[in-house]
């Protein structure tokens, strides 16, 4: 997955706590070199934010299935005693309500199993930046740039090759191989002009999405009626009016101009040559949504959008001795 332009969230804060907690070392530092480690951590924002995110939105997925299943559950109890059912009809049903139990306290089993590999990974990942000191400096940097490497390995979708070189580093906690899958399987869906997998991503992330006030669910829907008109018949028309109405009005409100704007293609069709909805019809506008969800991703995840690898190569491009 290649992603460019850079943005990154501030980590002096973060960054900061896990720096204060290094343990001295008995070797007489430079404060110049003391600096340097400092600052060097400061890079090491999304080291921690995105097993973070990673961990709390398993906790609200979690959260929402157990709340969802013990409302059905209780309510199909509610249901039974206020009935005149049959006592077969009931020990069925109540079968049914216990099998439901079972099936929950398996789910609670296994996200449970989910949580504790992502604390774990947010404990290894403290402990890293914690263990750093002018006595396994080496060592340390020789692991941080393996990271840094396996983090560009993800980018550009190397993902065997990232594994491999993980394993056999010993590093696996340290890198994020399952969040860059999650992104590549909605990324390979809309480069195929699909939505559904970005809808999903959307709606499992929807609380983080609009406390930002991200409009990429929007474009999502706007691109699917377009769609829909795009195929110019009678009973595609009629689905993106209905589609419009379901989807699209509850926007109305906060983006009312763009939201006016693509309805207006029902009347210019695909065929318009009106450059003001002809380019709305454009396949680039896929790339556009690519480009916009990998944006959202890495600002949810507190990610660079550039690789590391390219910061950490222009830093120290710019820092040498050049005529």
């Amino acid at each position: 997955m290649e992603i460019d332009s850079a943005t990154n969230g501030n980590s002096d804060t973060v960054m900061t706590e896990s720096a204060a907690t290094i343990t001295p070392s008995p070797v007489v530092v430079s404060s110049s070199r003391s600096n340097q480690f400092t600052e060097s951590l400061k890079l090491e924002h999304q080291l921690l934010r995105v097993p973070f995110e990673h961990y709390k939105k398993t906790i609200r997925t979690n959260h929402r299935s157990f709340e969802k299943e013990v409302s059905t559950i209780v309510n199909g109890v509610g249901e039974l005693a206020d009935s005149d059912w049959s006592k077969d009809d009931t020990v069925s049903r109540l079968t049914c309500l216990v099998t439901r139990l079972q099936g929950l306290k398996r789910k609670l089993e296994e996200g449970s199993n989910v949580e504790n590999l992502q604390a774990q990974r947010c404990r290894a990942r403290i402990d890293h930046l914690d263990s750093v000191d002018v006595e396994n400096i080496t060592e340390w940097n020789n692991t941080k740039l393996k990271r840094i490497l396996v983090d560009y390995m993800l980018r550009m979708s190397y993902f065997e090759t990232a594994t491999k070189l993980s394993e056999s580093s010993n590093i696996m906690d340290l890198v994020d191989i399952d969040i860059f899958r999650e992104a590549k399987k909605v990324i390979d869906a809309l480069k195929n002009r699909e939505v559904a997998s970005a809808l999903t991503w959307c709606a499992d992330n929807k609380t983080r999405l609009k406390k930002s006030k991200s409009k990429f669910e929007f474009q999502l829907r706007l691109q699917e009626f377009i769609e829909l008109v795009r195929v110019d018949t009678a009973e595609s028309y009629k689905k993106a009016i209905q589609y419009a109405r379901k989807h699209l009005a509850s926007w109305g409100t906060t983006h009312m101009k763009e939201l006016q704007h693509v309805l207006a293609t029902l009347a210019f069709k695909s065929t318009t040559e009106c450059s003001k909805y002809k380019v709305l019809f454009e396949l680039r506008q896929w790339d556009v949504l690519v480009d916009q969800f990998k944006q959202e991703f890495c600002k949810l995840y507190g990610m660079t959008m550039e690789p590391l690898l390219n910061i950490y190569l222009q830093a120290g491009l710019s820092a040498l001795k050049t005529p």
